[in-house]
């Protein structure tokens, strides 16, 4: 039998997870969250409770940590932490951003802190900074040079942040560091590891994170307390999904997914909470929708949202993550008729009100679009019709729910879906105005079966109809028009899309591996980098894949390469 280092406490000890929601900026606010869920800990019998990565001050703190007040707030509350650990009797592990203390580089640096006795009692600075995708933390943290670990319980105590155990030479084939912070800190005869991280969730990310550390253990044959910040900041969307792993590699605590959680897990039984995980990836991409939303709005101060509905899909999906996250006396959905606009469009709009329960108003725009044209006449004069006056119809729109967000004080959520948005089948200032485009990063095809999901009992149980899933996707812009007839099938664009945009395909590789014809996926292909300018004007989106337009997608605008 294979030999495992001896348990990891001479004096056993009761861990407990804390995965929290931290708000960014909130340090007050986040430490008293801390404080709280140190004082449940400790009732329930824990000494030691660990929270996530720059749990004091949220993360991604961003240009935050340029500004030295918000570095010493994080100090001064971290030693407000520590005196109200003092005074609970339970130990904490947590993450803050300060100052970096060296002659030269960077101000600032991400620290996980130990905090016992009512002090600071040792610090980790953290070494790998990712800079890859959203990450952008070698723009502000100066990296650790060593790292040491710390005595606990008789033990010695590899404490790591999130980016520091990812770097497995065992696990990873192609490894982005050359130097492995567990590997050093395991030859200091560390006996455990843990490890606090904000690693924001996209589509494979929880299996990918549970895995990783079961590789770990096994392979330093020690166990692994891995604890993740859940919620929503800006675009990103953290899922928790914290868990304790044993020496052998088996999982022996979990925390839920994209909900707080206090989870144990007691060292003399090595037994502890198992909270269960999504099954289903599309329904977790729902529940991910759904809590960046309810964060997004939360965290900027809003209480209402309002939603174009036209009876689409797409609309017809947001509405019902918007009251899913918020409440259905927080949504109101503005129906906009216009010439084309089939009366069916409207039914369909008001009965998905209906069914949700929410406030639904009706606002006609054929003769605002008419006094547009009539205004434009004499500058278009000889012209014909095109998109031009498609997109006065969308702009209109988009004017009436700002106009209507200035008034009521409710966000706006954009109804766009990541396949439009990838080949600019939007209109600027018109579909594409909002605070929030909540499916941004969701493809047509995947929308549908995320539509199925808000369908399901436990959500919006059959609110929208089985004639929304059955009409052809249309902008009803003009008479008689379908997606199609600007864009190949749904599941065609989407394959071309996930290639190009997600896998860095080439056009020519896209083709022979989908069997496309090669002219069709170059001109996709265009489409996308051509619409760059449109998608650095849109709303923040939410992201769930493993590439989404925004912050970790970083094209310039005025270019001329091409594949």
């Amino acid at each position: 039998m294979r030999q495992t280092r001896p348990h990891p406490y001479n004096e056993t000890v009761k861990l407990a997870l804390g995965q929290i929601n931290p708000t960014v900026g909130d340090l007050a606010g986040n430490a008293d969250k801390m404080i709280e869920y140190a004082r449940r800990a400790k009732a329930a019998g824990a000494g030691l409770i660990i929270f996530p990565e720059l749990a004091l001050c949220g993360y991604p703190p961003r240009d935050l940590i340029e500004k030295p007040a918000f570095l010493r707030r994080n100090e001064d509350e971290l030693q407000r932490l520590a005196g109200a650990g003092g005074e609970l009797g339970i130990d904490m592990v947590c993450g803050y951003a300060g100052r970096a203390e060296a002659e030269t580089g960077r101000a600032a640096a991400n620290y996980a802190a130990l905090l016992a006795g009512g002090g600071v009692r040792f610090v980790q600075r953290k070494m790998l900074l990712p800079n890859y995708d959203v990450f952008d933390e070698i723009r502000h943290f100066a990296p650790a040079e060593s790292q040491s670990v710390v005595p606990f319980c008789g033990r010695k105590m590899a404490l790591t942040i999130c980016e520091d155990i990812w770097n497995d030479k065992g696990f990873w084939h192609k490894r982005l560091y050359r130097r492995d912070p567990v590997e050093e800190l395991m030859t200091q005869g560390a006996d455990f590891i843990i490890n606090i991280s904000s690693s924001p969730y996209w589509v494979g990310k929880p299996t990918l994170r549970q895995r990783m550390p079961e590789a770990l253990a096994r392979r330093h044959r020690v166990p692994v307390v891995l604890v993740n910040q859940v919620g929503g900041n800006d675009g990103l969307v953290f899922d928790g999904s914290s868990a304790v792993v044993d020496a052998e590699g088996t999982v022996r605590a979990r925390a839920l997914s994209f909900e707080e959680d206090l989870v144990f897990y007691d060292t003399a039984t090595a037994e502890g909470d198992m909270h269960p995980w999504f099954a289903d990836e599309n329904e977790a991409v729902y529940r991910a929708l759904l809590l960046g939303t309810r964060d997004y709005v939360r965290k900027c101060g809003f209480l209402k949202t309002l939603v174009g509905l036209s009876g689409g899909i797409d609309s017809s999906l947001v509405a019902c993550i918007a009251v899913g996250a918020l409440g259905a006396e927080n949504v109101t959905g503005v129906g906009m008729p216009g010439p084309y606009s089939s009366p069916a469009s409207l039914e369909d709009a008001r009965a998905l009100a209906a069914a949700l329960g929410i406030r639904f108003e009706v606002v006609e725009i054929t003769a605002t679009w008419r006094a547009y044209l009539d205004g434009l006449q004499p500058v278009f004069e000889g012209l014909p019709a095109d998109v031009t006056e498609e997109n006065i119809q969308a702009r209109i729109r988009g004017n009436i729910l700002m106009a209507l967000s200035n008034k009521f004080g409710a966000l706006v959520l954009s109804t766009g879906n990541k396949s439009e948005l990838a080949v600019g089948y939007s209109t600027l200032y018109g579909d594409m105005a909002g605070g929030l485009a909540v499916i941004a990063d969701i493809p047509k095809t995947l929308v549908y079966d995320l539509s199925r999901i808000a369908n399901r009992p436990g959500y919006c149980r059959g609110a929208i109809s089985e004639r929304v899933f059955a009409k052809p996707p249309s902008a009803e812009l003009r008479p008689d028009q379908k997606d199609t007839d600007f864009l190949p099938p749904y599941d065609v664009l989407d394959g071309i899309l996930k290639g190009y945009v997600e896998d860095f395909q080439s056009p020519a590789e896209i083709a022979e591996s989908q069997n496309l014809p090669l002219e069709l996926v170059r001109e996709i292909c265009s489409r996308v980098d051509r619409n760059e300018y449109k998608r650095q004007q849109a709303a923040p989106g939410l992201k769930v894949t493993s590439k989404a337009f925004g912050i970790g997608r970083r094209f310039p605008i005025a270019q001329r390469f091409s594949e």
